[in-house]
């Protein structure tokens, strides 16, 4: 289970992933916790808004359903409009079962079980802009977007695309969004060059290979989980080669997971490494 992104590490990551966002109001700071818990997540999962025009309603909400209704309105365009950040009233609650295969990464069970999951307080929620009635299509523009925004806070966790669910899959009341959801779990995997299935890790490289000189993708890939679970200690970056900043980075992670003394000194071990769930990269780079 996984802390929540901090607000600006999930705009680092939109943004690091392409995404084009546009900011209304204090949407940083524009949740429901005061009413309940955010975290631990699970995972993402999508919606359509069954209208056009949604982002002001997403954002205040209605008179039956406070707002904010989601973290971002994904338009027509592709752009993502920030709404709100933590705590939305976007999914309700839903399938145990469901709950317990996206926590594991096994396979979805082929119908919801009884609603006994808050899922706004495990759940990164989005709204597509979409009536929702099978006549009114998703650009690629839009589609792009929902991909690059799964895969951004995806690829921040950690997580594998199995992460990924539809509200119509979640509870039975629901039928959203109206497209596949196993050809989007295709695209955000790949995207992340991973399967759909179980999340994958980098191996522990061994602690001979952080140091001076070393570049390697890895390095970035773990300075960016690191930056995710509010460790990084970084002016500029992460990026690929070994720097003391990410020894300061991986230093504060040692000491979140209660290490000190010696065995917080900023060298990642195999227990460290593999709590902190680095996302497999394609190519070590060990030159």
């Amino acid at each position: 289970m996984a802390t929540p992104l901090s607000a600006s590490a999930f705009r680092a990551a939109l943004r690091a992933e392409g995404v084009r966002a546009a900011e209304h109001g204090p949407w940083a700071t524009h949740n429901r916790n005061a009413i309940g818990a955010w975290g631990p997540m699970a995972g993402v999962m999508l919606h359509h808004t069954v209208g056009a025009g949604s982002v002001d309603i997403c954002r205040t909400g209605r008179p039956d359903l406070p707002g904010p209704l989601c973290i971002a309105v994904i338009a027509k365009d592709g752009t993502a409009h920030l709404v709100g950040y933590g705590r939305t009233n976007h999914a309700g609650r839903g399938s145990q079962a469901v709950y317990d295969a996206v926590r594991t990464g096994t396979a979805l069970p082929a119908r919801p079980g009884p609603d006994a999951v808050d899922g706004n307080a495990h759940f990164y929620g989005f709204e597509i802009e979409n009536w929702g009635n099978g006549r009114d299509p998703y650009p690629e523009a839009q589609l792009t977007a929902v991909e690059k925004i799964a895969a951004a806070i995806c690829r921040a966790h950690g997580w594998g695309a199995g992460r990924v669910i539809g509200h119509k899959e979640w509870t039975t009341r629901k039928i959203d969004p109206s497209f596949s959801m196993p050809s989007m779990r295709a695209r955000i995997a790949a995207r992340l060059g991973t399967g759909t299935g179980t999340d994958p890790y980098e191996p522990f490289p061994g602690p001979a290979f952080f140091v001076a000189g070393r570049h390697s993708p890895v390095i970035t890939a773990m300075g960016r989980r690191l930056v995710a679970e509010g460790c990084g200690r970084y002016d500029r970056g992460p990026g690929p080669d070994w720097t003391e900043a990410d020894r300061r980075s991986y230093a504060a992670w040692q000491r979140k997971l209660g290490y000190a003394g010696a065995d917080a000194d900023g060298i990642p071990g195999s227990t460290s490494w593999a709590k902190l769930r680095v996302p497999r990269v394609h190519e070590n780079g060990a030159g």
